[in-house]
């Protein structure tokens, strides 16, 4: 039998008491605490591409992460300098060299990836370190997707310049849905943006030379991902009490 949640057991416990405020409090929170099979079903196809691309990256980023661990290299170093590498490419983007942009963005997410597997490796994952990720994470998304816009501030029309913006907005839209919903104890990765397809869409339009194509899914993608999870939260807290 599955081991429920303290909260879970705490509300299962919580016989009527014959007040009824207390009673559909009770039942309101036993609701929010348990799973649904929509819920399951969503947490197991939610990261499907991206535990795919886990896997299939994995025979190259564990070994270069287990030799950055033996000389000596902390997970930390390795998100700062991801991070200023795509600071780096949105400065190349905001020049208008969106191909080779595109090609070092390769570089700064596969640098994404190996600070996670390193701290594993090394078997040092800290709270600030994950905190350091997420927040630099956001970083680099912004980061880049403005230098987009720089560029095409400087070109004629306003569609792409609003797109980035626009796709910028949805981005840290998606991250903050989520950190707000893990905030109060709703599990959130629905969606189908995540940072994963995010990245990838954007390495793609760059690189075969379709970034407005790839801003217009962008935008409109990242922000149909924050409207999902905010429904999803709402389903799922709706009548549960604070």
């Amino acid at each position: 039998m599955a081991r429920k949640s303290s909260l879970e057991w705490r509300a299962s416990q919580w016989s009527p008491t014959g007040d009824q405020r207390f009673d559909r409090q009770a039942d309101a929170l036993y609701d929010a605490c348990r799973p649904c099979p929509r819920q399951s079903r969503n947490r197991e196809h939610a990261f499907v591409f991206t535990e795919w691309l886990r896997k299939v990256t994995r025979g190259i980023t564990v070994p270069i992460a287990s030799f950055l661990g033996r000389i000596g290299v902390s997970p930390n170093t390795v998100t700062l300098v991801g991070c200023l590498l795509t600071v780096a490419v949105a400065v190349l983007l905001s020049r208008g060299h969106l191909r080779l942009g595109g090609i070092c963005l390769v570089v700064a997410a596969a640098l994404d990836s190996l600070d996670g597997t390193l701290a594993r490796q090394t078997g040092k994952p800290t709270r600030f370190g994950a905190f350091l990720d997420s927040v630099l994470d956001r970083v680099s998304d912004s980061a880049v997707l403005l230098g987009l816009a720089w560029w095409y501030m400087s070109q004629p029309g306003l569609s792409e310049e609003i797109l980035a913006y626009v796709a910028t907005f949805g981005s840290l839209m998606v991250s903050y849905t989520r950190a707000r919903a893990e905030a109060i104890g709703v599990e959130c990765n629905v969606g189908l943006f995540t940072r994963v397809e995010r990245t990838t869409v954007l390495i793609a339009a760059l690189i075969l030379g379709l970034t407005p194509l790839g801003l217009w899914l962008l935008a409109i993608g990242t922000v149909l991902t924050a409207l999902h999870r905010v429904i999803h939260v709402y389903l799922r807290t709706r009548d549960a009490p604070i």
